[in-house]
């Protein structure tokens, strides 16, 4: 028998009778290999004499393994092998003819459990779904704050563009450290006064019945609604505070803060995306009215239209920087350098800063055909006051040489 474990090599030990030739050796019988392709096996013969009769026998071998494992499970593996030899080309051997070979066994020194290779991920808590809409471009804060006075929960920073309600459990809003929302029936929506709204953890069927809690006290409703979608996962082994990934972010917690600085970076995102379209529409109808030109030489733009076409460029980049806050830092960043790296990391994410640079960029190629095409209507004022000019002089002319002729005739 063989006993093999994992932090030591044994010697097998083991007789094999000789019934040939005093020197013919016969070879250990093969082991079929019971274990993983790293383990190995070294075989070392050491003659041993010993006694045994001179009849030739047939001689039938079975050995077992056993291997242990220091860790929590253990291996058994068994190997059968046999061999035979012929009695009729078996002659007597002397009693110092046997041999006796032994075996240092690294077989299964290299098993280990294979629990230890899979990794555990029961301490990941499910994710939480966040949802951000954008369907109005206003919402009344106050309004929606008198009828859910009872879900509102009190805010931590001096930011007043926005509120967070509560809904699902009555319990008392947990704010310090290791608070954390996953696998409870609370849900979360944050409203902002541009017009954004960031659900946490709401399920799909109840999302209609938020949106329209918050439609009552919103104006300019938008024709089509907006909708961008991320993922918040706890770990509280996480071995830093943060972690990012494809679409979704790791904490060692989500609490309320946390609510508030991710709600915040996604109302500013979808929001950005409604800007970024309009102005984008906008490009779309100076491209072609720029291509008009080309073929025709001329374009029939009315000034109303121009005029409209640049309120509506100075009001999206109002809306954007004053209105959103795209460059003021949140106060709950200010106060935490957590909150401050969850708030610059989605920032990057969502590419907030090269957007709003995109979208800049845009509104100067819209500026500068506004420039232009004003300059074409102011031209085109001019020569027409030019031409009513002379022909007024023209017909003040006509008057007098009229005049002088009507003179001349009375005369005579």
């Amino acid at each position: 028998m063989l006993f093999l474990s994992s932090s030591r090599n044994l010697t097998l030990r083991a007789l094999l009778t000789l019934s040939s030739n005093p020197t013919t050796l016969f070879k250990p019988p093969q082991l079929q290999q019971l274990w993983p392709r790293s383990s190995s096996l070294a075989l070392t013969l050491t003659p041993r004499p010993f006694s045994h009769s001179s009849t030739p026998p047939i001689a039938s071998t079975a050995r077992e393994f056993f291997a242990s494992s220091s860790i929590s499970n253990s291996v058994v593996a068994r190997c059968f092998s046999s061999f035979s030899s012929s009695s009729s080309a078996s002659p007597s051997v002397s009693v110092a003819d046997t041999m006796e070979w032994d075996e240092p066994v690294d077989v299964c020194a290299e098993v280990e459990d294979s629990g230890d290779d899979v990794v555990n991920d029961e301490d990941v808590k499910p994710a939480i779904p966040v949802r951000a809409y954008f369907f109005s471009t206003s919402v009344d804060l106050r309004g929606l704050l008198e009828q859910n006075r009872a879900n509102f929960i009190q805010p931590t920073s001096r930011m007043t563009n926005y509120i967070v309600l509560k809904f699902g459990s009555t319990k008392p809003e947990l704010i310090g450290l290791g608070a954390s929302i996953t696998g409870s029936d609370s849900s979360y929506m944050v409203v902002f006064q541009y017009g954004s709204i960031v659900l946490f953890n709401v399920r799909d069927h109840e999302i209609d019945g938020y949106l329209k809690i918050v439609e009552k006290h919103a104006s300019g409703l938008l024709p089509e609604m907006r909708k961008d979608e991320y993922e918040v996962r706890e770990k509280p082994t996480l071995d830093t505070w943060m972690e990012g990934g494809l679409d979704y972010i790791m904490l060692q917690y989500l609490n309320i803060d946390g609510i508030r600085t991710i709600g915040s970076v996604l109302g500013q995102s979808i929001a950005l995306d409604y800007y970024v379209r309009q102005v984008d529409g906008m490009v779309a109808e100076f491209t072609d009215i720029n291509r008009g030109m080309e073929k025709t030489g001329t374009f029939t733009m009315k000034r109303k239209k121009l005029f409209q076409l640049v309120g509506k460029a100075n009001s999206n980049l109002a809306d954007v920087i004053l209105k959103l806050g795209l460059f003021e830092r949140s106060d709950i960043a200010w106060k935490d350098a957590k909150y401050a790296q969850i708030w610059e990391y989605l920032r990057d994410e969502f590419e907030l800063t090269q957007r709003f640079a995109s979208l800049d960029f845009k509104l100067k190629f819209v500026e500068h055909n506004i420039r232009f095409l004003q300059e074409i209507l102011q031209n085109r004022k001019s020569d027409f006051l030019e031409w009513l000019i002379i022909i007024l002089i023209g017909a003040e002319i006509l008057i007098s040489v009229y005049d002088i002729a009507h003179k001349s005739v009375t005369s005579l």
